[in-house]
């Protein structure tokens, strides 16, 4: 019988006694009145004269993490979702019959105790109990007991027990929830309206990606979840909203990476009477309000490499960017099969007939992106590659249209927004065609949406961030699994 096994049976061994003594082992309710922070807070820093002054009691509740059992005393470490705090039990300060069931506890079960604080001989702050009680018996052994939880896939796969021993894990997802909560607070005080639009949609739209599908059977039709809330949320400015986001999921029927998951969160804002480069400025802002709210300061480090948030950040054309940080000479950019070969001679995977604009990206994409590190807004992308964007009027080929990079990867992607139902037919149009040719990424026809656009859609600007490669950079993780809670994974 191996380790793991034999406390296992261990455990189920004093389950069974504990019950035979008719001990509730899950009770319904245990009010505490203090929690492990607070009390750290407000007593953290007094010596143990100032303690014995205390006449007060406090009640705690948390996980049972460690516990030293001297006979007739038992010292426990519980921890509960603010912080770790040590505690002393002793036989004849709680009686017989509660030490008794200490006598049983085992790490990860959760227990309440109330008591008074002192401070041990070596200086540790520590709850002297008067009485506990078990709370919920945990019957199966934390990782703790033989040489932690390390292994990443199970972390992924059992990430409550990720999140019981691995401090750093649950800091990274409280502070996920801080960043959002951010993010919305600037919204809301730049006079945004937070919106819902639907997550299954009969036409799937507003990127260029493989749908996941579904069907419904009360309405006998198929049903597609969302890989982007832009149509709809554009919808919303046609009928007079003119500030507007969303934060909330999409889906894409797309791999799995460090970079990607198929379910993923996505902020989306739009602005009407508004531009690419307003939202520029507008993304500078949200960034700097996170950064001073969330570390007060604008330099962080993102796997090994110093960051530095001050603005303005440079603003690089596309084109630009693969001469000048590619290192690609201009005549090569400008001569399609040239850069055909450039790009497969660097192991970018394009074909004889691709347009050049979607050329120049792939290439972008290899070359380029890994080093754009320091916060960079690449713009004015072709408009092969745009099927929604405005074109610039100096250039039909391009769009008015940025992406934001930071620490190599791509976090936001923005543009002047399409208002012309016609030119939108025509690209709509040409994406049906990609479809026919077997393109499963190639948008699909919305003859509503086009509908929405002849009502009048007024300039608009709209931009979406991904909240996960994000907080990916803000939380200094390597992988987007390490950023969402239960991402998603093969089968075992």
């Amino acid at each position: 019988m191996d380790e793991s096994s034999r406390i296992l049976k261990e455990i189920k061994k004093k389950v069974k006694e504990l019950r035979s003594k008719g001990l509730n082992l899950y009770p319904s309710c245990f009010r505490r009145d203090i929690t492990v922070e607070e009390v750290v807070n407000r007593f953290g820093k007094m010596d143990n004269n100032e303690l014995n002054e205390i006449t007060d009691c406090f009640t705690l509740a948390g996980r049972v993490m460690s516990i030293r059992d001297f006979g007739k005393a038992v010292f426990i470490h519980i921890k509960d979702g603010t912080g770790k705090l040590q505690a002393y039990i002793r036989k004849d300060r709680v009686g017989e019959d509660s030490f008794e069931i200490f006598k049983f506890i085992d790490i990860g079960d959760h227990v309440g105790l109330t008591g008074q604080l002192f401070r041990t001989r070596t200086d540790e702050l520590t709850l002297l109990a008067n009485s506990g009680v078990l709370l919920s018996k945990s019957q199966r052994p934390l990782p703790e007991k033989y040489h932690g939880l390390i292994d990443v896939e199970t972390r992924y796969r059992q990430r409550y027990l990720d999140l019981i021993v691995n401090d750093n894990v649950r800091h990274t997802f409280i502070q996920r929830g801080r960043i959002i909560q951010t993010i919305r607070e600037f919204l809301d005080k730049q006079g945004f309206i937070e919106v819902e639009t639907p997550m299954m949609q009969t036409i799937p739209g507003g990127a260029p990606a493989r749908p996941f599908k579904t069907y419904h059977h009360a309405l006998d039709m198929d049903l597609y979840l969302r890989v982007a809330p832009e149509l709809y949320l554009k919808r919303l400015v046609v009928g007079g909203l003119e500030k507007i986001y969303e934060l909330n999921r999409n889906f894409r029927n797309e791999g799995v990476s460090t970079d990607h998951n198929p379910e993923f969160t996505m902020l989306e804002f739009y602005v009407a009477y508004a531009t690419y480069e307003d939202l520029m400025d507008l993304t500078e802002k949200l960034f700097l309000y996170l950064l001073k709210k969330l570390f007060g300061k604008l330099t962080i480090k993102y796997q090994g490499n110093p960051i530095n948030f001050t603005t303005p950040w440079p603003r690089i054309s596309l084109a630009d960017s693969l001469r000048d940080i590619g290192g690609i000479p201009e005549n090569i950019l400008l001569d399609n099969q040239a850069l055909i070969d450039l790009a497969r001679s660097k192991g970018v995977e394009v074909n004889d007939d691709e347009e050049i604009g979607r050329v120049l990206n792939k290439t972008f994409e290899y070359i380029v992106e890994p080093k754009l590190i320091q916060p960079t807004f690449i713009v004015d992308y072709p408009i092969e590659i745009s099927p929604l964007s405005r074109r610039k009027d100096e250039n039909s080929q391009i769009a008015e249209r940025f992406e934001l990079f930071i620490g190599g990867k791509e976090i936001a992607n923005a543009f002047s927004e399409l208002n012309d139902p016609d030119d939108q037919r025509e690209r709509f149009l040409k994406q049906a065609s990609l479809r026919d040719s077997g393109d499963e990424e190639a948008l699909f026809m919305d003859e509503d949406y086009l509908k929405a656009l002849e009502y009048g859609l007024p300039p608009t600007a709209g931009e979406g961030i991904g909240i996960d490669r994000l907080v990916m950079v803000l939380t200094d993780s390597p992988s987007i699994r390490d950023v969402i809670l239960f991402p998603q994974l093969r089968k075992k």
